[in-house]
């Protein structure tokens, strides 16, 4: 036994000594991770004194005290670390003085690898939610900052993974902290992002992902309608505000919960309603503060039909009755009906109906005495009934003739009375009377052209 122990010593011996030149063999790598307790080797043999050595200091030495408590020589010659440290790595050197006078050097190459230990991605601006998802704003600048420890080397990258994209790459470093932003965030940059760090020595790989929702609002207010429905005891509102993200909530009115959807209707009985009254919808939105509430309203208005109420037309012709309904709120239900049981009339050769936009037309064929007197433009919606009543009087073509005569008849005698009227007066033109002299008297004062002078009288029944 003693002998193969010797033959081994010999042989790791001529082995050190053959390796390198003279005094100095090959140099050996040892890795270790923080914490662990690292065993140095070095030759080793009777009579012979390792002096351990870094960066050309004495570190551990037979029969002497080591420069840190936590190094120790051990009896065949290694150098003992205990819980190493990244600051322990380094180039050591362990000098074995033989008897001959001889050194043998042996170095060792020590790794101290860790990490990468605390790694972590910083996302700003951004709100975090219950789940540690991150929620930033549309059109802000986000910055992102990537970190991680690592010995004794490292490098940190930055990937991005969307709905169109798949761990795109943004940014990299041998730093240990690396920075990145994004101006103007839109929704295609929403997903994930991972900062991941590798150790250059040990290959190990650590990875952190947050995942970051980009939130937005339309810069519209809701819009408020009515649907068009035939039914006019309700009224259906409909509210919706697209384009934002997440799904906003609307509510009809000043009382009751918001519902989730971009979208809501509302139906009212018409016993619940008035003219005039305004009905509003209100938005509400994780980007919105309760007084920044978006919202839009419609004002209900009751039917207004108006038109010409008189419309006279000749025995044997066609007639057109117009009316237009522009206020209703909703939109009414506007028809034609005759006599005073407003009676519907029904399209056919004697009645023309027709619409365009808010005027409504009811064309009569060959008109006679029959088609007097009334025609109701009759407008219905949920907040009431309004009606325009059109008078109707058909002239026949005798009567048009005799209201002829008769007009220039009349024409005549006014022209034949001024035209009297005006020669008196010419006859008596040489007098000209100029009023009363004093209140009481009964005495007139007029002017004689011919005479140039003026008289006096007791009353006008003294002229001649």
């Amino acid at each position: 036994m003693n002998r193969v122990a010797a033959l081994a010593l010999l042989q790791l011996f001529l082995s050190a000594a053959a390796a390198v030149s003279r005094n100095v063999s090959s140099e050996t790598v040892v890795s270790a991770a923080p914490g662990d307790v690292v065993l140095l080797p070095c030759y080793s043999g009777r009579n012979v004194t390792p002096v351990w050595m870094k960066d050309d200091h004495v570190v551990a030495t037979k029969g002497g005290a080591a420069s840190d408590p936590r190094f120790g020589l051990e009896h065949d010659g290694s150098l003992s670390i205990r819980e190493a440290i990244p600051e322990d790595s380094g180039s050591f050197l362990c000098s074995s003085s033989l008897p001959d006078n001889r050194t043998i050097n042996a170095r060792v190459q020590l790794q101290v690898v860790g990490g990468p230990i605390s790694v972590s991605t910083t996302i700003y601006p951004a709100v975090v939610l219950p789940n540690r998802t991150l929620v930033t704003e549309k059109g802000t600048i986000v910055h992102f900052s990537c970190l991680a420890l690592s010995s004794p080397s490292q490098r940190l990258n930055l990937t991005f993974r969307g709905a169109l994209t798949d761990n795109t790459s943004l940014a990299s470093t041998m730093l240990p902290l690396l920075d990145y932003s994004i101006e103007n965030i839109q929704p295609r940059s929403q997903g994930v992002y991972t900062c991941s760090a590798l150790n250059t020595v040990s290959n190990r790989r650590v990875a952190n992902s947050t995942e970051l929702l980009v939130y937005y609002i339309p810069s519209t207010h809701p819009d408020c309608m009515f649907v068009p429905t035939a039914n006019t005891s309700s009224v259906q509102l409909n509210c919706s505000w697209l384009g934002a993200y997440p799904t906003p909530k609307l509510r009809w009115g000043d009382h009751g919960d918001f519902q989730t959807g971009d979208s809501l209707a509302v139906t009212l009985n018409s016993s619940t309603l008035r003219d005039g009254q305004t009905m509003t919808c209100t938005a509400q939105h994780v980007l919105l503060r309760e007084e920044n509430y978006k919202s839009c309203s419609i004002t209900l208005k009751a039917p207004y039909p108006e038109g010409k109420p008189l419309v006279t037309v000749l025995e044997g012709s066609n007639v057109t009755l117009t009316c237009s309904e522009t206020t209703a709120v909703p939109t009414a239900d506007t028809t034609w009906r005759k006599g005073q049981n407003q009676d519907p009339i029904v399209p056919g050769p004697k009645y023309v109906l027709s619409a365009e936009g808010p005027t409504f037309q009811l064309t009569i064929v060959q008109i006679s005495k029959d088609d007097e007197p009334y025609y109701f433009c009759r407008s219905e919606n949920a907040l009431g009934v309004r009606e325009l009543e059109v008078f109707l009087t058909v002239r026949t073509s005798s009567s048009a003739y005799s209201g002829a005569v008769i007009g220039v008849f009349l024409a005549a005698l006014i022209v034949g009375s001024a035209f009297i009227v005006a020669k008196i007066l010419y006859s008596r033109r040489h007098t000209i009377c100029l009023g009363k002299p004093r209140t009481g008297e009964t005495c007139w004062i007029w002017w004689n052209r011919t005479t140039s002078r003026s008289f006096r009288t007791l009353s006008p029944s003294c002229l001649l």
